[in-house]
């Protein structure tokens, strides 16, 4: 990949800004890779207590979907444009 391609993830903190924040690594692994499909590189940085199901308790399990802070209004409006789930049910909701 290109050095330029809006695709690569960023890699300096300093130009990051936090496009969603999600309860589940599943959930931000789906909005990365959404992101991704349109063009726009992004990088998940969470916490989780070392066990087989994450708890949401006191930021456990919390995770942010980061992008570069030029992209930030593109991923938003992407993200807000996502398809609703057709039962609401799941492991993670984004709140």
């Amino acid at each position: 990949m290109a050095e330029n391609d809006d695709r690569v993830p960023p890699k300096d903190d300093a130009d990051l800004a936090e496009a969603a924040r999600v309860f589940g690594p599943f959930e931000a692994d789906l909005i990365r890779s959404f992101l991704e499909s349109h063009g726009v590189g992004s990088i998940v940085r969470g916490r989780t207590a070392p066990f087989v199901y994450p708890l949401t308790v006191d930021g456990l399990a919390e995770f942010k979907v980061m992008v570069r802070q030029e992209d930030l209004e593109k991923a938003r409006d992407l993200i807000a444009s996502r398809p609703a789930e057709e039962n609401g049910e799941g492991p993670e909701k984004a709140g």
